[in-house]
């Protein structure tokens, strides 16, 4: 279902690429120290039972996330594994380029680490070094024999996964609402990351299994993912320096005028001193900055959000939505009774209260590829769940 908003209730900002590399000329909401602190008026609507238990550890940088400094977080608790194996070519392989055979043989690894091990010697052909280009010939022997470092004993599971975009270093996918990106507490099945070791078993010797960041349970959206150990770290550098760019929406309740007044929120924010599973703004914090790019209302009191992370904290989008008092509907965390707006017909308060999940989706992804040097955009189309959701709320309002 496809909505059709009034666009005169649009106001459209520059996109977050243009402005980290220009700077922001919209109007910065900086919280004062006095009200940095939330935990009263967050207290007031918590749902323990809500709480998520998936809170990423610092080696991941989430939507909501910054990984540590320290690049041997990447590598974490690894484990040697040996590899040696030989196979001989068939008639039906001559004349396959080695490394072309060498995928189809060899199919735990990706074809840019078998062109790596023909061109430094860990896979020979008939006992020698040769170019990833010469073409076999029936009875010639492929050898293999290299060390790898497993860094995850999580086991590889058959779930399915939406492949938004693919080539031999980059791996971007749309998660759906509800999945857990990796294993963690009363979550050892049934993630991202095991879904990946079943399609991509030679990410058993990637941290995470390539993942570059993440977003919640919760949150739908595109998630990037190194399908090498060097594409992966050069990923996670772009998201430190900012060249990576990620665009959210989500459906807010607030006004459009009052949204218009908060383009830019710059307030810290760490994790919550009672609740550790939940974050707030506090002046101890880290910095966190966040871009409301494009405002569009969808009745008086609800609009449809395109937010862009200058930063990326922990539940950074929600803890500042809620911070400026205007949360995201079906954030069971950090919005409570405030998502409920005067004016509400019985369908729209009852489409609010069933609503399962925060409506936050990440629908844009933007970065430079780490071999070729190119500008990749990737898009994905918002969830059914959410259409729907904007389909009711905008009912009768007349923009006019």
């Amino acid at each position: 279902m496809t909505i059709n908003l009034p666009a005169n209730q649009s106001t459209q900002d520059s996109s977050l690429k243009d402005l980290l590399t220009q700077g922001s000329p919209v109007q910065e909401s900086t919280i004062p120290n006095e009200l940095l602190t939330t935990n009263e008026l967050l207290d007031e609507h918590m749902d323990d039972d809500n709480v998520s238990d998936d809170l990423p550890d610092d080696e991941l940088l989430d939507d909501e996330d910054e990984h540590s400094d320290d690049k041997s977080s990447v590598a974490g608790q690894a484990v040697p594994v040996l590899i040696d194996v030989t196979h001989t070519v068939t008639e039906e392989e001559a004349g396959l380029r080695i490394d072309k055979l060498a995928s189809k043989i060899f199919i735990d690894f990706s074809r840019v680490q078998l062109q790596g091990w023909v061109s430094d010697g860990s896979l020979l052909y008939n006992g020698s070094v040769q170019k990833p280009k010469i073409r076999v010939k029936a009875g010639d022997v492929l050898h293999l024999s290299t060390i790898l470092e497993q860094h995850s004993a999580d086991q590889p599971e058959d779930i399915a996964i939406d492949v938004v975009y693919e080539d031999d270093e980059v791996l971007v996918i749309n998660k759906p609402v509800g999945m857990v990106v990796h294993p963690g507490a009363g979550n050892q099945a049934g993630t991202l990351v095991n879904a990946l070791l079943y399609h991509y078993p030679q990410h058993h010797h990637l941290p995470r299994a390539g993942l570059v960041h993440r977003i919640d349970k919760d949150t739908s959206g595109l998630l990037l993912i190194g399908k090498t150990k060097p594409a992966q770290l050069a990923l996670m550098e772009q998201l430190k320096d900012k060249s990576v760019y990620r665009h959210y929406q989500c459906v807010v309740a607030g006004d459009a005028a009052s949204l218009l007044r908060h383009r830019r929120i710059d307030a810290p924010i760490g994790r919550h001193r009672n609740q550790r599973t939940k974050m707030t703004v506090m002046t101890a914090g880290r910095e966190a900055v966040t871009h409301l790019l494009n405002v569009t209302a969808l009745n008086g009191n609800y609009c449809l959000l395109d937010v862009g992370l200058e930063t990326g904290r922990t539940h950074q989008i929600r803890v500042h939505l809620s911070h400026i008092t205007y949360p995201i509907v079906g954030d069971r965390v950090y919005g409570g009774r405030r998502q409920l707006r005067a004016g509400l017909t019985e369908a729209q308060r009852q489409a609010i209260n069933n609503f399962p999940r925060q409506a936050l989706h990440a629908y844009i992804l933007g970065f430079v590829h780490p071999t070729t040097g190119e500008d990749i955009e990737v898009t994905t189309p918002m969830p059914e769940d959410m259409q729907q959701l904007m389909a009711v709320l905008s009912d009768g309002y007349d923009a006019e």
